[in-house]
């Protein structure tokens, strides 16, 4: 199989890379490295240096198997301060990219999409055909980009799968609530800033079963466009992780808090997704929320 992995550099992209890598198959990254790094990019893939947003590349996947597009702007509290930036950087660019597609006639596509389309939801575990009305800038965007990638599903045949990801940790990753506190407690060990009052409650997934859950779905995926929730069946507040983050690294420091029920503008209280959809395909999470944590503080630890 040729597998083309937009931000293939990047956090989710790198694993996912590397496992199609160990099932034998070629693997095309294209990546700008704007968030990205190249050495997350391992041998045996080839490397495209190339902007979506800004440059075609029906050329580049012509005769691809299938487009898995990771690439996106992740960072969901900036999208508040600078809306164009989540805008361009998602919808247009996968905009772009799904126009590449019809040109190449590609006839498979895998988008990463996000648990905040959902934005406040009611109903917990928030299943897939919950009514999603996002209360963010990215959250916009990347339903945005599934409508699009509906529309061009069923215009043009594109078989596609959407994946709404939860609250994905790891080694590679360089944001998130786990990386910002282990960061904060290595420039001040005896205090420690919480945004919001801490007890914000989300789902969190390790990242093997991240890229377990992708391929599962792609792989068994039957119907012309599915989407498929990706993450936990449990959640943590945000006080309980900056617990752990302080056990690990030894620490007792001072909390202190921004206030408000929110950790930013857009961000969502409450978030736990219903996978029974996904796991009705086969998939279930193996990784420990306690091991996976474990596992990337110390690949941080590391990278000190």
């Amino acid at each position: 199989m040729k597998a083309i992995i937009t931000g293939g550099a990047g956090f989710i992209g790198s694993h996912l890379t590397d496992a199609l890598l160990r099932k034998g198959n070629e693997v095309i990254i294209i990546d700008n490295l704007s968030t990205g790094k190249k050495e997350n990019i391992p041998p045996g893939a080839r490397f495209i240096l190339k902007d979506i947003l800004k440059e075609d590349v029906a050329e580049e996947i012509e005769d691809a198997d299938v487009i898995f597009h990771m690439a996106a702007d992740p960072d969901v509290r900036l999208s508040a301060e600078n809306p164009a930036k989540s805008f361009e950087l998602n919808l247009v660019a996968t905009f772009r990219l799904l126009e590449s597609c019809r040109k190449a006639d590609v006839e498979r596509f895998v988008l990463a999409s996000t648990s905040t389309v959902y934005g406040d939801a009611e109903l917990i575990p928030t299943p897939e055909d919950y009514p999603c009305a996002p209360i963010s800038n990215y959250g916009a965007s990347k339903l945005a980009c599934e409508g699009y990638c509906s529309a061009y599903a069923h215009s043009y045949g594109i078989r596609t799968t959407i994946l709404r990801y939860a609250n994905i940790f790891g080694e590679r990753s360089t944001h998130g609530v786990m990386h910002d506190f282990y960061k904060k407690l290595k420039k001040n060990p005896s205090e420690l800033e919480i945004l919001g009052d801490g007890r914000q409650e989300k789902s969190y997934l390790y990242i093997n079963d991240t890229i377990l859950a992708t391929l599962t779905a792609y792989e068994r995926q039957t119907a012309l466009y599915d989407v498929y929730n990706v993450g936990s069946r449990r959640k943590y507040t945000v006080n309980t992780i900056a617990r752990m983050v302080c056990d690990y690294m030894g620490l007792k420091p001072k909390f202190t808090y921004t206030g408000g029920a929110r950790g930013w503008v857009g961000d969502v209280r409450t978030m736990l997704l219903d996978v029974r959809k996904l796991e009705r395909l086969g998939w279930k999470e193996s990784t420990r929320f306690e091991d996976g944590m474990k596992a990337y503080l110390d690949w941080l630890a590391l990278s000190d």
